[in-house]
């Protein structure tokens, strides 16, 4: 039995965040996530990120990597060559299509494919605007902005 969460008390105290909310409640109308291909996510650094996935059977011509936005979407095709009769096929070759919800400034550095594992590399570059930064107490009149600590510095 699914329930929705209720995120009003959030809004009452938080500014900003109506994207996580409504990604939260996308996930929860999501259908059973299918596991195929097999992949990882490792944070390899403090804003570096590295998803590697296992594409076996699949060369550099029949992947798509796209980023739109902050969705990552890779997807994977390939024509059928039938060479013979099969008695047995495990392995998959099926076509597949993986969404990656990214959050705000991570973008995908490079991609590579080297033994059936398919490594997308991603890094996170916030700008210094939206860095944290120390703000001055001080008199300030309504003429005049407010001066912050990285104003000072540049100047």
């Amino acid at each position: 039995m699914r329930t929705e969460l209720d995120f009003a008390p959030l809004y009452r105290s938080s500014i900003g965040f109506d994207r996580v909310f409504n990604l939260l409640n996308n996930t929860q109308r999501l259908n059973p996530i299918d596991t195929w291909p097999a992949y990882d996510i490792v944070k390899t650094g403090e804003d570096d990120y590295r998803i590697t996935m296992a594409v076996a059977g699949f060369g550099e011509g029949d992947l798509d990597i796209t980023q739109e936005r902050n969705v990552l979407v890779i997807k994977g095709g390939k024509d059928e060559e039938l060479q013979g009769e099969y008695l047995h096929r495990g392995i998959a070759g099926r076509s597949f299509e993986r969404k990656f919800e990214l959050a705000d400034h991570v973008r995908v550095e490079g991609a590579d494919l080297r033994h059936g594992l398919l490594t997308i590399s991603l890094k996170r570059d916030v700008p210094e605007a939206m860095k944290p930064r120390k703000i001055e107490i001080g008199v300030a009149s309504s003429n005049e902005p407010l001066r912050l600590e990285t104003d000072r510095q540049v100047a």
